[in-house]
């Protein structure tokens, strides 16, 4: 009579088995997963006109990476960074996110440096529903006003405006106040956007425009465009230029004795240790955009000091921008920003991540920062710093404060602007 119950006895013992199985074989993929990186993806100009800042922008993530992993990542999984060199090419970039999505499998992307480059990112986030850090671009969302987009440099909610407002207000404080200027610039994104900015300051402040044009990038020879501004005897000259134009544009200012009263503004490359210590005491007396400086109110911000510390000791090694002082705080303070919403939200859901970002306040090594219009800083904070008392090429000089002299906002200001431009050349 007991017969029949063994069969269904054993086979009760078999399905206890089997689910037992199941059970611990799902909680040892679970806890698999759980240990899985958080993949963060992105092109980087590694090589090409914008390396000399794209390969310190890396470093910084990489330490802010490693600082994050110490402590045990995110979510209790690693961070892992997973990028591709752009080339400083924005044909290259939707191949790289394309890649970074599909075959990569990257949970959260951020931009690769620059305006230009994060262009062709904007239509990508916005197809697939994505929220984009983007790492020094102007204006890049002003046409699109896509909601979960979030820019780390601080230039404030009317970006066009940012690189140029404190230049031509200080330009405006002079007495007697000058009053014709040429604008110049490049044929690519962010030199149009700042002189989209500097056309509308122009009329704000009451100057009279005598030079407004645009050279081609591929431009080498600088010489006759300066020659044509010199021509109109402008007052001040404001430029809009990336690293080699930059460059050549000052040289050519020394060759042909351009002398406004104001000169500078927007050019970015200026402030890359490579160009500073190569252009020497050809810098004195420009007055042009920037957002960090080594002035004592920048040195007292938390986490600075060690973030440089750490930054300039493998900076040296790896053979990139010895002093780290323009963008590579800012990119650690992108990781910061992306960590911190990370965390809050339990989870690496894009719209969750992006509303918490817009709502929030953040604690960063370039102090507190809350994004505002278009994703852009609710209160910009874009510098005008003047090269002063330069003499030789020789770094240590640009290690402290006294070089880059902060002049605007008033808030951060560390000295007196020389003027006009030719008596800080001497």
């Amino acid at each position: 009579m007991k017969q029949p119950w063994r069969p269904r006895v054993l086979i009760g013992v078999v399905i206890s088995f089997v689910i037992g199985a199941v059970v611990l074989a799902s909680a040892g993929m679970f806890v698999a997963r759980a240990a899985d990186p958080i993949k963060i993806g992105f092109g980087m100009a590694l090589t090409g006109g914008l390396s000399a800042n794209g390969k310190p922008a890396l470093l910084a993530l990489q330490i802010w990476k490693d600082d994050i992993n110490k402590k045990g990542g995110l979510l209790g999984r690693p961070v892992e960074l997973v990028f591709y060199d752009d080339q400083t090419n924005p044909a290259t970039v939707p191949g790289i996110y394309s890649k970074l999505l599909d075959v990569d499998k990257v949970d959260i992307v951020t931009s690769g440096y620059g305006t230009n480059l994060i262009a062709p990112l904007m239509p990508i986030a916005m197809e697939r529903k994505l929220m984009i850090m983007g790492i020094f671009g102007l204006a890049n969302n002003e046409k699109y006003k896509y909601p979960n987009y979030f820019q780390i440099s601080p230039n404030g909610p009317e970006p066009e405006t940012s690189t140029a407002l404190g230049f031509f207000e200080l330009a405006a404080r002079q007495n007697p106040k000058p009053q014709t200027v040429a604008i110049v610039g490049a044929d690519a994104e962010y030199p149009q956007n700042a002189l989209v900015g500097a056309r509308e300051l122009i009329k704000k402040f009451g100057f009279k425009t005598v030079y407004d044009k645009t050279y081609p990038p591929s431009t080498t020879d600088y010489t006759p465009i300066v020659r044509a501004i010199k021509a109109t005897n402008p007052d001040v000259v404001f430029v809009a230029s990336y690293p080699p134009d930059s460059v050549g544009m000052l040289r050519a200012a020394h060759e042909v004795g351009l002398q406004p009263k104001l000169f500078g503004g927007g050019m970015v490359g200026l402030m890359f240790t490579s160009i500073m210590t190569s252009m020497g005491p050809m810098l004195n007396g420009v007055v042009n955009y920037d957002f960090w400086a080594p002035e004592p109110t920048f040195l007292s911000m938390p986490g600075i000091k060690e973030f440089l510390k750490e930054y300039q000791a493998r900076a040296e090694k790896a053979g990139v921008d010895p002093l780290g002082y323009y963008l590579p705080p800012y990119s650690y303070a992108t990781g910061q920003v992306l960590a911190q919403a990370i965390e809050a939200t339990k989870g690496l859901d894009q719209q969750k991540l992006a509303d918490y970002i817009r709502a929030t306040e953040f604690n960063t090594i370039v102090g507190k920062v809350k994004f505002g219009k278009n994703g852009e800083w609710a209160k910009g904070r874009t510098l005008m710093v003047q090269f002063q008392k330069i003499q030789g090429t020789g770094i240590d000089q640009f290690r402290g404060p006294g070089k880059k002299v902060v002049l605007y906002p008033d808030e951060f200001k560390s000295g007196n602007i020389i003027y006009p431009y030719s008596a800080a050349k001497n």
